[in-house]
């Protein structure tokens, strides 16, 4: 399990939708009519998916994680697994255990 980031560029008048996962591009969707909608991803081995809802004159933006909400998602491993961060060398390292498989 790693720390991964995401980006999200939405074009609100092209309608443009790229997706960025660790400053890598993952998907560009490029010019289309549709300004809302969902965006279907991966950030490792989990499917994400962008949501994409218009209020009025703003937009609304959702990210999912394995069909759930990030807060969720975040909450369900919290649960699942025991994290540290030991210094090794002097640079930190991420130690993950998965409670259900004991797997590191």
């Amino acid at each position: 399990v790693s720390t991964q980031s995401t980006g999200f560029q939405h074009g609100t008048t092209s309608g443009r939708r790229v997706i960025l996962v660790d400053g890598k591009e993952v998907r560009n969707t490029g010019w289309q009519f549709k300004l809302v909608g969902k965006e279907s991803f991966l950030i490792g081995k989990h499917r994400a998916c962008i949501i994409i809802e218009a209020n009025g004159l703003n937009y609304t933006y959702i990210l999912e994680v394995d069909g759930k909400s990030l807060k969720r998602f975040v909450e369900n491993r919290k649960k699942v697994c025991r994290t540290w961060i030991p210094r090794v060398a002097g640079k930190p390292h991420r130690v993950v255990l998965e409670k259900d498989s004991l797997n590191v």
